[in-house]
């Protein structure tokens, strides 16, 4: 079996015990990387994200200041092949000039890449959990495209929080604590595994 480096990943999370795998947590500095195994890629999101600039009160951040780590992962699918992960939206596309997909498919960029939009909540996560994908000389899946069926709110908006003390226990909205909304399902895992190790191909 082809081995593949998961770049960026959670301690003791998916990505460990598997046989062929090759886990890079932030203790080891997934920056570093220098292949040659084609890779499976999370790097960190959260100054990518809607809250790029930090939560209110909090200390304040920079867009896209992550440290190297998007561009260091980007570099890395470029040269060995295979595919990132970020949520969906992510101001990253934008800042690397990589295809904002849509619904339906995966879209070509002029670097040789191709993105998409996939919800993990066809893949066993219990919220619907829009993510995008960034693919480089490997497989291209015929995903399961279009809206989830799940149902488990991943955040609360700033309105919501201020009305959680008034809604009544028939109204609840059940919430998504922060480990469980950046894990990524065993069935999702394993097709971006699947996707990188086509790329040694």
């Amino acid at each position: 079996m082809t081995r593949v480096a998961a770049l960026f990943v959670a301690p003791r999370g998916c990505y460990f015990g598997l046989p062929d795998v090759d886990p890079w947590t932030e203790d080891r500095d997934a920056r570093t990387y220098a292949g040659p195994h084609p890779i499976v890629g999370h790097p960190p999101c959260q100054r990518w994200g809607r809250y790029w600039f930090g939560r209110p009160g909090g200390e304040r951040y920079e867009k896209g200041d992550d440290d190297g780590c998007f561009a260091s992962c980007l570099a890395n699918v470029r040269r060995v092949g295979g595919v990132i992960e970020h949520p969906a939206g992510s101001y990253a596309w934008t800042a690397h000039g990589l295809a904002e997909p849509r619904l339906g498919g995966w879209f070509a960029d002029m670097f040789g890449g191709w993105s998409c939009l996939v919800e993990q909540g066809h893949y066993g996560h219990r919220a619907r959990k829009p993510t995008w994908l960034y693919a480089v000389r490997c497989d291209l899946p015929s995903l399961k495209w279009g809206r989830s069926l799940a149902t488990v709110r991943e955040e609360v908006a700033e309105d919501e929080t201020r009305q959680r003390g008034r809604r009544s226990r028939s109204d609840a909205i059940e919430l998504m604590g922060h480990r469980e909304r950046l894990a990524t399902p065993p069935l999702f895992r394993d097709m971006l595994l699947a996707m990188a190790r086509s790329a040694a191909r």
